[in-house]
């Protein structure tokens, strides 16, 4: 990975950030492969377009947090270890978008639709898109990204074995692999990815914007804005 130059990315998208204040606020759906690089380019674009980052995670565990009928429906799930059924997501993202500063701001919607029939169910609610982002890298390289990855268990912080490798010392010697983070493991998701995408980019057709995300994270953002400053 290359490092930065002495303005950091984050440092210039937050120069930027004021002449988008006065835009109509985006409505926007990011999506990619395991490893595609999709957090770093959340960050970017939350911080330059000032929309509300809305991750699926953070929806349930925000409705499990109120304590309401949806909320609870979904902690019980989750604590048997079951997924969360698409009409339990809806509702969730559904109470999320319906609140004064999605509403005032925009989204960029992380994590949801996985499928044709919660892309339905999304379009159910009459919501309308400004662009579908797809970040598109080669499997091999995915696989890559992902197998190399450690993660620190105290601090929860990433590394990489090529790309970034943890500190000499005690931090490496206490980085681990998560058990989720194998070649077999990473191939099984991918295809499952591939049988889904294909589908989502045939409903999104419209309003999709496919970037190359094999390249540095900088020319990944710079594409993302052209296309972005297009709507």
């Amino acid at each position: 990975m290359a490092c930065c130059s002495s303005k950091s990315t984050l440092d210039a998208v937050e120069d930027n950030k004021e002449q988008n204040e006065s835009s109509k606020p985006l409505r926007l759906i990011i999506a990619g492969a395991p490893a595609s690089g999709k957090g770093t380019q959340c960050e970017y674009i939350t911080k330059k377009y000032n929309v509300i980052h809305l991750s699926t995670g953070d929806m349930l565990r925000a409705a499990v947090k109120e304590g309401s009928e949806l909320g609870q429906k979904a902690d019980e799930l989750m604590n048997a270890g079951k997924l969360v059924p698409d009409d339990i997501m809806i509702g969730a993202i559904q109470n999320r978008l319906e609140q004064s500063d999605v509403k005032e701001h925009g989204f960029l919607l992380d994590g949801f639709p996985r499928t044709v029939e919660q892309a339905n169910a999304l379009g159910d609610l009459g919501i309308t898109l400004d662009a579908f982002i797809l970040l598109n890298i080669p499997d091999d390289k995915l696989v890559a990204r992902v197998v190399g990855r450690r993660i620190d268990p105290e601090t929860g912080n990433s590394y990489h074995v090529d790309f970034n490798p943890p500190p000499e010392g005690v931090i490496a010697n206490r980085v681990i692999q998560r058990k989720d983070d194998t070649e077999e493991k990473v191939k099984v998701r991918l295809v499952a990815y591939h049988n889904n995408i294909t589908a989502i980019k045939t409903f999104y057709e419209t309003v999709m914007v496919e970037i190359d995300g094999d390249q540095e994270k900088e020319r990944v953002w710079d594409d993302i804005q052209s296309a972005l400053n297009s709507k």
